[in-house]
């Protein structure tokens, strides 16, 4: 480990060893439409693959310099800020690090995606209680796009609207939410991209497609453990409602998120291949290469265990590079 006395033999990131030619060359072969990368990037399991630094703590903008020299890496999910939307230094930080146009999908604080509280410590005494800024555009705008336009507009490639699961008396019939929906995304401005991922098979149903495509929202596919799979909505006929799509390739349907992190840390290795999930996966850049518009899709380490080695097999599968 690299200390302030003994600098980090690659602390100048041009001393950094060039990527292996033969992932150059897989890279070189994506159509540059499909932009693979992965939910968020500071992960020591890495480290010979992606990492070749010592870094103290999780350094995130630093290590943006390293993943984005990844051949297979065109765009990265800023999951943090579900938890806390990042403030403009932040952002700002992350700008240096990044190369210019290079495309980042932030998800959007859960103080505007979340009808209840969950339990999380960082709620306090509103754990449990109903959102009163559940769908607030005017917090959206001010503590979330206003540091992204200040700051981060270069990298904005789209913000991820995460709907956990509502239960109960807080899900809504589908019209209703249909309603609500419609009612947020028409006060959003125009010079940004947004997508909606839902956690309620309930609510995947036409008029939540018809919101949507009325606002050029993308419809987020995700894989995740209590919704159908990326298949099964690749079926449904709104799915692609927006001149781009998002992916997020996130646990095996059926599994718990953490039985995940259990299984799979500190995930430097893939430990169980998700066949049926790369092949929903492949098909879903077969339709966004048909329609010529962009496709957005991240892969998280509890998928497999090692997120940058799923988006190899992917790349080599699109490719034709498999062995």
């Amino acid at each position: 480990m690299a200390s302030r006395n003994h600098p980090d033999l690659f602390d100048d990131i041009g001393a950094l060893p060039p990527p292996p030619a033969d992932l150059v060359a897989l890279g070189s072969r994506i159509p540059a439409s499909i932009k693979f990368g992965t939910s968020t990037w500071t992960y020591d399991g890495w480290t010979g693959d992606v990492y070749h630094r010592a870094y103290r703590g999780p350094q995130p903008a630093r290590r943006l310099e390293e993943y984005t020299r990844y051949p297979l890496f065109r765009t990265v999910g800023i999951d943090s800020a579900f938890y806390e939307p990042p403030s403009e230094d932040v952002l700002a930080a992350y700008a240096r690090a990044l190369p210019a146009g290079f495309p980042c999908v932030s998800k959007v604080w859960d103080r505007i995606t979340a009808r209840r509280f969950n339990q999380d410590p960082r709620w306090g005494n509103l754990a449990g209680q109903r959102n009163p800024d559940f769908l607030n555009a005017a917090l959206f705008k001010e503590a979330v796009l206003e540091p992204y336009a200040r700051a981060f507009r270069d990298h904005a490639g789209a913000f991820v609207f995460e709907f956990q699961a509502m239960r109960g008396k807080d899900l809504p019939e589908p019209a209703h939410w249909a309603d609500e929906l419609d009612a947020f995304l028409r006060q959003l401005p125009g010079d940004f991209r947004y997508a909606a991922e839902l956690r309620n098979p309930e609510l995947l149903t036409d008029l939540h497609g018809a919101v949507l495509a009325r606002h050029g929202v993308a419809h987020v596919f995700n894989s995740w453990n209590e919704m159908p799979g990326i298949g099964e909505q690749l079926e449904l006929p709104w799915t692609f409602p927006a001149g781009f799509t998002v992916a997020r390739a996130l646990l095996r349907p059926g599994r718990a998120y953490a039985d995940a992190v259990k299984l799979f840390e500190p995930y430097e290795r893939i430990r169980d291949p998700q066949p049926e999930v790369r092949h929903d996966l492949l098909r879903l850049v077969a339709e966004a290469l048909r329609r010529r518009i962009e496709a957005l899709i991240l892969v998280n380490n509890r998928l497999e265990g090692n997120a940058p080695g799923t988006i190899r097999a992917l790349a080599a599968a699109l490719t034709g590079d498999e062995e």
